[in-house]
């Protein structure tokens, strides 16, 4: 990571951070708010993607407007520490399409899933696909009531 971290000066990380506060910006925009040409913008992004500082762009949607109104962060403890076993139960959850994000956590807790779904109705629609077939040891929920901070860009220079 270190390594990597050299690879890039100060304008790759402003371009950085302009593409990931908006990655709807044409290559002229953010070659203009860098200052750079689009061909000298096109080579870095190029670098940047093959060094693996970019994973891709895609739109960001409302899970409100589309009616999925509850978001439940899940944690789990088992007692199978296994790589296999933890290889298939990542394969088991990347199938539940409500499952936002899957973490492999420290602490008290092995697991934790931040699951995006239409009311507690839904939710145990998830809840019932989680463990069928899988002995976990407690699986409990926390129901967000509400989202303070979301989504916020990284800290490029930091």
């Amino acid at each position: 990571m270190i390594e990597k971290m050299n690879k890039i000066d100060d304008i790759d990380r402003r371009v950085l951070d302009v593409m990931q506060r908006d990655a709807g910006l044409s290559q002229r925009d953010v070659a203009d708010r860098v200052g750079l040409s689009q061909n000298a913008l096109w080579r870095r992004l190029k670098r940047l993607d093959e060094l693996g500082f970019i994973q891709g762009s895609r739109t960001r949607l409302n899970a409100t407007q589309l009616g999925l109104d509850l978001t439940v962060f899940v944690m789990i403890r088992t007692r199978n520490h296994s790589i296999e076993w933890a290889e298939d139960f990542r394969k088991h959850v990347g199938r539940i399409p409500e499952v936002a994000e899957m973490h492999r956590i420290g602490g008290e807790w092995d697991y934790m899933l931040k699951v995006v779904t239409r009311g507690m109705s839904g939710y145990d629609a998830v809840y019932r696909k989680l463990t069928a077939g899988f002995d976990l040891d407690v699986v409990t929920g926390l129901f967000s009531m509400e989202t303070m901070l979301d989504d916020r860009p990284l800290d490029v220079y930091g």
